[in-house]
């Protein structure tokens, strides 16, 4: 089923560049493209749908009345150190970094790129050990997962 059929989708305002943003998005992950574009009155789509790792997805040029926040983010969990660095470094280059794993893209867009190791080692039944891996990961910036297991490990 595409984008275009699911009856629920993420719709990200934008002031301009939807269409860019879209673009940028769908090439880091797989099973990711853009569905059509709606132009209004301009050469720059006012919506894109798009497909993000299957889940759908739209941008919104609408103006400069709202500005993003940290308060709503792209969650990918990501299965392992590879693709955690491919993201978090495409995704903040002309970005922010923020804390654990947290961060800001170029189009002001917060994103979360959580390893699935980590969230295993976090929530683990031995509470000891997960509060090691929990506090190690309070420390970084971009998740460092072998650190984690580390911490998990009282190493």
């Amino acid at each position: 089923m595409s984008g275009l059929q699911k009856k629920v989708r993420t719709c990200l305002w934008f002031e301009g560049k939807g269409r860019e943003a879209a673009e940028f998005y769908v090439s880091l992950l797989p099973d990711s493209k853009i569905d059509q574009g709606f132009t209004a009155f301009e050469e720059e789509p006012l919506v894109v749908e798009f497909t993000l790792a299957g889940a759908p997805m739209m941008t919104l040029n609408g103006g400069p009345m709202f500005k993003h926040t940290g308060a709503a983010s792209i969650s990918v969990l990501t299965e392992d150190q590879a693709e955690t660095d491919k993201l978090w470094d495409a995704l903040t280059q002309e970005g922010e970094a923020s804390m654990c794993g947290w961060l800001k893209d170029r189009y002001g867009i917060s994103w979360q790129i959580t390893p699935r190791r980590m969230v295993e080692l976090i929530n683990h039944a031995d509470k000891q050990a997960a509060t090691r891996a929990r506090e190690a990961m309070f420390k970084m910036k971009k998740i460092n997962i072998a650190a984690i297991e580390a911490a998990f490990k009282g190493e």
